[in-house]
């Protein structure tokens, strides 16, 4: 067999089963090709991609800016290590420092990298600027999180597919609830060896759980008052997918009339990932200003494809297709539409309880048990309707087509969904 025979569906899968670790759940459908919104499995049916690779492509499948970036660059270098400099890392680092408004980039490849990085950023800051005795230092998270599932992660989740069986448990972190001013006030102020807070601006695995107006900024004033840094992980809500550049947006570049963002809220740290890069190639980030990044010292953290010239080229390209294309912007509007349509049908159909989220990153709540299989049952008859979505915690759909979506596009979706909803009813 080689990578140019033609497989059926059931080939693939059966190939997947038998010859790759199960830590996958798929919906059964084999994709073979995609291009901006569509993807096609490999008989050729086409269908609406609902779920982005979890927001990883925003800019839509195989945007040509970026799949020439890539190939232009695979053209020339690929690999240095950072043993060397290269010459495209510098120009990457300086344009996504102006346009997120910070001092210094630390480039890894992957969220849950991204994510590792800012924790031992926190712990290193906390030793040697904030003075916290060494290996004292703590970081408040919230429950029902998602930052990755590597073993230091997991030692903070509350997920127990994900966490049991794979202790001991790293320690060092302080779990509050999500969207509770309170508690973070309390623990802030009953722990002077609290480094850092680390959030996620809206849970998407969670089930797409939207704080409070005004949660985030008051949070990030308390972590003011305690000294105490405040880190934004934005690798599924950032690079536009909620209606703004970041769903924290501080100093960043978007011109959004429209914003749903908090602009008054720029995190100490920012992670980002998946759509950094398109979905083209694992490209993920960690932003923080001198003050902070300046612990960093050689030898202290890296990776050998961190902030190599073909990541560098095509997070640049993915960028710039953000901005040239006005996808923050159309995030904006075309969630709005989505919600108040699905909001006004959930009026009359018992099956969905509520539509929750921002931009173009919802989720639909279903009337069922979350150990049910109701909500698999939905997507599996979307599926063979043409649109393609997967639930999240059992008895939540998410939704979170690519940004290049159009109006017209998210309408037939608008009626593939409400016409499955109503069948399965």
């Amino acid at each position: 067999m080689t990578v140019l025979d033609k497989l059926t569906s059931q080939q693939a899968i059966e190939l997947e089963n038998k010859y790759g670790a199960h830590n996958y759940h798929p919906l059964p459908v084999v994709l073979s090709r995609g291009e901006g919104v569509y993807v096609w499995d490999a008989e050729g049916k086409k269908y609406y991609d609902f779920l982005s690779a979890y927001s990883a492509v925003n800019q839509g499948h195989c945007h040509p800016k970026i799949v020439d970036a890539m190939i232009n660059q695979a053209k020339t270098l690929t690999l240095t290590s950072r043993a060397f400099y290269n010459d495209m890392l510098g120009k990457y680092e300086k344009f996504a420092t102006d346009l997120f408004g910070f001092d210094k980039l630390l480039p890894m490849n992957t969220g849950a990298e991204a994510v590792e990085t800012a924790l031992k950023l926190a712990r290193k800051w906390a030793y040697e600027v904030k003075g916290i005795d060494e290996n004292k230092a703590e970081i408040i998270v919230c429950e029902n999180n998602f930052h990755g599932r590597t073993t230091t992660i997991i030692s903070f989740s509350n997920d127990p597919v994900a966490k049991k069986n794979f202790g001991p448990y790293t320690k060092g972190f302080i779990k509050i609830e999500y969207d509770n001013l309170q508690e973070l006030q309390e623990a802030l102020e009953n722990n002077p060896n609290v480094a850092a807070f680390l959030v996620e601006p809206i849970q998407g695995e969670a089930g797409v759980f939207v704080p409070s107006e005004g949660y985030l900024k008051a949070a990030k004033k308390l972590c003011e008052d305690h000294n105490v840094m405040f880190i934004a992980d934005e690798v599924q809500t950032g690079i536009a997918r909620t209606g703004r550049l970041l769903a924290t947006c501080g100093n960043c570049s978007c011109e959004s009339k429209n914003c749903s963002g908090s602009p008054e809220v720029k995190p100490d740290v920012l992670i980002l990932g998946k759509a950094l890069s398109g979905g083209a190639y694992p490209v993920s980030a960690v932003l923080a200003n001198d003050n902070i990044m300046n612990v960093i010292r050689p030898g202290n953290h890296g990776s050998t494809f961190g902030g190599n010239p073909i990541a560098a080229a095509v997070a640049i390209a993915a960028l710039n297709v953000v901005a040239d294309e006005k996808l923050a912007e159309n995030a904006h509007k075309l969630g709005e539409i989505f919600r108040a349509e699905l909001t006004e049908f959930c009026k009359n159909n018992h099956l969905v309880e509520s539509v929750r989220g921002k931009g173009l990153l919802n989720a639909i709540l279903i009337n069922d048990s979350e150990d049910s299989s109701t909500a698999w049952d939905i997507c599996i008859k979307l599926r063979d309707n043409g649109l393609l979505a997967k639930p999240t915690h059992g008895n939540i759909i998410r939704f979170a087509p690519p940004l290049v979506m159009n109006e017209v596009q998210l309408r037939d979706c608008l009626e593939i969904i409400k016409k499955t909803i109503t069948e399965f009813n």
